[in-house]
């Protein structure tokens, strides 16, 4: 079962990757400005850049954060169990 899931999940992954189409997420007038911008040696185009990877890092430091905070809640506990120390007959 564990070994179909990871099948499963490779293929998705693989499907994933096989449809993707190239995007323009910018509109065309900031596209147009930043783009003239770099070409004339301007700074624009470093900015953008900057606030696109600020942008992108807030849900992975949301998503670690839950992360953390699920791990610290649920983590086991370093208990002793007294049990006996004859064998136990399961059949």
């Amino acid at each position: 079962m564990k070994k179909l899931k990871i099948f499963l999940s490779v293929i998705a992954l693989f499907l994933a990757f096989l449809s993707t189409q190239p995007v323009a997420a910018q509109c065309a007038m900031c596209a147009a400005n930043v783009e003239s911008s770099h070409n004339a040696g301007g700074t624009k185009a470093d900015g953008l850049n900057k606030g696109i990877l600020v942008l992108l890092a807030a849900p992975y430091l949301a998503a670690a954060l839950v992360g953390y905070i699920w791990f610290k809640r649920f983590k086991r506990k370093n208990t002793e169990i007294n049990m006996r120390k004859e064998k136990l007959n399961l059949n």
